[in-house]
């Protein structure tokens, strides 16, 4: 992971400095560990807080919205592939983008590494190849990443980025070995009150801080409809009719949209496994339609247009 800071810093300073981008989009180290946070550089002097390990989680194509400057940008897969959906659905210009693609194995769930140090204080953090070590008073692990990766990089199929100006690193290998719909499948067989009742105890801890709507580089309208007032589609309590509504809500805004990168289980601050709601909805993309989405500029999204041979046994 060290050799993608040196080399994203470099070329950052280049492009920077050589006026090829107005500012450049990346990571930088978090007040504590295990946080690392997105960050604009405007000044090749500044380049030196950019950074790239196991704890780039955040989406970055979150920042995209709307922008009209020349930006430089990293990119793994889930962040390439969101660029894509920005780009098609016209938030940014891709001739406005420098992207430097990071070929990833993988981010770590920074909550399984808590439980591993028996949630004490975390006060260092530091990686080496395929492990990561871990300090605080009085203690230090070294740990072995693969053990510990996130959910959604478990899963992941598309680990290369889909879509940039410089790839830092070779190709890793895409992991098709593993079924990302095995849970969702398993739902799929349960009865209706059952799988209402997962739902339900899904998002009985939801507090309605909407970070994870925050941290979604889908949810760029200017008005949410949990805002909007004239009408007001939901209420704003943590009543559970209203919870629900809201994230039953989100997620169908999110399908065929969605890249499962995970943003939204990332910021939760009750650990809620949210991804459960579009799971299903990605599932059912590529199933019906062989839709998976952000791969391509060359194609339109799923909704955005129509083939004779679409699943249509839902048209009565």
């Amino acid at each position: 992971m060290i050799r993608y800071t040196e080399k994203i810093r470099e070329r950052a300073r280049e492009l920077l400095g050589q006026g090829k981008v107005d500012v450049f989009i990346g990571y930088k180290k978090g007040t504590v560990p295990l946080m690392n946070q997105p960050v604009m550089i405007k000044r090749a002097e500044d380049v030196d807080q950019l950074l790239w390990d196991s704890n780039c989680c955040l989406n970055l194509a979150n920042y995209l919205t709307k922008r009209t400057e020349k930006i430089g940008i990293v990119a793994n897969g889930c962040n390439s592939r969101n660029i894509v959906i920005h780009i098609l659905e016209n938030q940014i210009k891709r001739d406005q983008l420098y992207i430097l693609g990071i070929p990833c194995e993988g981010t770590i769930d920074h909550r399984a590494v808590l439980r591993a140090a028996d949630n004490q204080e975390l006060l260092g953090y530091s990686e080496d190849g395929k492990e990561f070590t871990i300090r605080g008073a009085g203690f230090e692990k070294t740990l072995k990443k693969e053990e510990f990766l996130r959910t959604n990089c478990k899963t992941c199929q598309h680990r290369n980025p889909v879509i940039y100006d410089e790839l830092l690193g070779d190709p890793v290998p895409e992991n098709t070995e593993v079924d990302p719909f095995s849970d969702v499948k398993g739902l799929e067989t349960q009865p209706p009150e059952k799988k209402w009742s997962f739902f339900q105890n899904l998002i009985s801890k939801c507090i309605r801080c909407y970070a994870c709507r925050n941290a979604c580089p889908l949810c760029y309208c200017p008005t949410c409809f949990v805002d909007e007032s004239k009408p007001q589609w939901v209420g704003k309590s943590i009543d559970p009719i209203d919870t629900m509504t809201f994230h039953i809500l989100r997620a169908y805004h999110c399908a065929g949209r969605c890249t499962d990168c995970g943003a939204c289980e990332r910021v939760c601050p009750v650990a809620i496994p949210m991804r459960q709601f579009t799971k299903k909805l990605n599932k059912d993309a590529k199933e019906l339609f062989d839709w998976e989405a952000g791969l391509t500029l060359e194609t339109r999204p799923l909704f955005d247009f129509y083939k004779t041979s679409d699943y249509n046994e839902f048209i009565y």
